[in-house]
């Protein structure tokens, strides 16, 4: 970048090696095929899933009543869908992936930086997707084999992790890694069977619970269990902030899927028109059915897996959880593998191809114990959601920031693959991006700190704990308030070559 100061130009050709790689190139025009139907059925594939389902489920469990829940999800997403627009615009107009989108305002090396956070926590959405495909196959395996329940224990008590849930948890982690190495080709017809299976059998879930709850009055007719409007709005925020951060992660990677897109029109209302309305109406469903099980069972079941489990026909029972394990595989490939295979090659394009980024994704989605992510309804929320919303926030903030208020959308493709050019910084690190990210994370660690029992709550001021609450809000707005005043003395310079989108 040409600077007022000191910050270096290039004055020779520049070198592209270790930075370029097939995965990582510019996508030509020649190979966009994306319109606006092919977005609004990314979202509705990606949507339907069982965290989705668990989303709305953990909001009755914490007390909310139907509308509430819906309303909060609703809002989550509208809002999660601004930052997921104004980063998609980047990769639709360059043709680039996130990774790369992310050199302009980290530097080329630096970039390595949001995109290994943003990988990580890939890696823990492949672990909890791997587990509930997993125990999936554990509930119709113990009905055929009794003992598969009562195995001895292999593993620490405090693991929480039980022998039979953990082999077919393995099993089905290695099923997984073996579809990586076929390649993402090879999960083409999954995500079809997923497209036409789930709907249906969220349809079936919900007339279920419509028959055996009595009704959909009953159900609806559930309060809400917070017994004083300021209750609710201490649950609502924390709740709101989770719902924003369950896409966190795809609001920064966006590029990776708009960088197909034939136009901005394409993938701005495709987008517009599938995520939202997918994510509440397939929310309802998860609603209504939690809603059902306090009339049926007596108590809250928010794990569709758990609630499978219960039916009394067998093959039933067998065909349901076999169908979750299928739909999972499909998406767990699709959503949590692409993008974080691209981050960790971005480490070292020229060593880590993208399937061995899968491997790693793997490999750490293992050992993140994702049983206990999701182990209740609590930590699935404040603990994993809002917990790493305080990470990705500020990364949104600088990004956006940088694209739209100090380059005013305008880049320097062939410099972002330059080891020597105007995105070098300062040996490849832009320092304002750095600083900007940890003051942005650093009044968000002590809630989290609370949140996890790392630190007891009195131990810690009571403002620092409430701001917790709004960690996305918080870390997004402040890293863009000092990212754009540390680079005040930074000249931008405008690509001259602008592509017409």
């Amino acid at each position: 970048m040409e600077t007022t100061h000191d910050l270096p130009i290039a004055t020779a050709e520049p070198s592209t090696a270790g930075l370029s790689s097939p995965d990582l190139a510019p996508v030509a025009w020649a190979d966009r095929s994306w319109t606006t139907g092919n977005y609004a059925a990314l979202w509705i594939s990606m949507s339907l899933c069982i965290p989705t389902y668990m989303l709305a489920s953990s909001l009755i469990e914490g007390g909310m009543n139907w509308w509430q829940a819906l309303l909060t999800i609703l809002l989550g997403n509208t809002i999660v869908l601004v930052p997921m627009l104004l980063n998609g615009r980047a990769g639709a107009r360059y043709g680039i992936p996130f990774p790369v989108f992310a050199r302009a305002s980290f530097g080329v090396r630096g970039a390595n930086i949001p995109a290994l956070l943003r990988a990580l926590i890939a890696c823990g959405w492949f672990g909890i997707q791997t587990w509930i495909g997993g125990y999936a196959l554990y509930q119709m395996g113990v009905l055929w084999l009794p003992a598969l329940g009562t195995l001895p224990a292999v593993f620490p008590a405090s693991w929480g992790l039980a022998t039979g849930p953990a082999i077919t948890f393995l099993l089905f982690w290695g099923l997984n890694m073996y579809v990586v190495h076929l390649g993402v080709d090879s999960i083409r017809k999954l995500l079809v069977f997923k497209a036409f299976f789930l709907p249906v059998a969220a349809l079936a879930l919900l007339f279920w619970a419509i028959s055996a709850g009595h009704g959909l009055g009953p159900i609806l007719a559930q309060p809400s269990k917070f017994a004083s409007s300021a209750a609710f709005w201490a649950y609502f925020f924390p709740a709101l902030t989770g719902m924003v951060g369950f896409w966190a992660t795809l609001s920064l990677n966006i590029p990776d899927f708009t960088r197909y897109a034939v136009s901005q029109r394409a993938q701005l209302l495709g987008q517009a028109i599938g995520l939202p309305a997918s994510m509440t109406l397939f929310s309802f469903v998860g609603v209504v059915v939690t809603s059902a099980t306090v009339i049926i069972y007596g108590q809250t079941i928010w794990d569709p897996v758990v609630l499978a489990a219960r039916f009394e026909s067998r093959l039933l029972v067998s065909f349901a959880m076999l169908a979750v394990a299928l739909s999972t595989l499909a998406t767990n490939i699709a959503a949590n593998i692409v993008s974080p295979a691209n981050d960790f090659a971005n480490l070292s394009p020229t060593r880590i191809s993208f399937k061995t980024g899968g491997y790693i994704t793997g490999v750490i989605g293992l050992l993140i114990f994702p049983w206990k992510l999701i182990a209740d309804p609590s930590g699935y929320i404040f603990t994993w959601l809002v917990g790493y919303s305080a990470l990705l926030g500020p990364i949104g903030g600088i990004m956006i920031a940088d694209y739209y208020l100090l380059r005013h959308q305008q880049l320097d493709v062939p410099d972002l693959y330059q080891y020597h050019g105007r995105y070098t910084y300062r040996n490849g690190f832009n320092t304002a991006a750095i600083l900007a990210l940890l003051v942005g994370i650093a009044p968000n660690v002590p809630g989290f700190l609370v949140a996890i029992g790392g630190l007891p709550k009195d131990a810690v001021w009571s403002g620092l704990v409430a701001l917790y609450n709004y960690a996305w809000f918080v870390g997004f707005a402040l890293s863009a308030v000092v990212y754009v005043a540390l680079m005040r003395g930074v000249k931008m310079v405008e690509s001259s070559a602008r592509p017409s989108v």
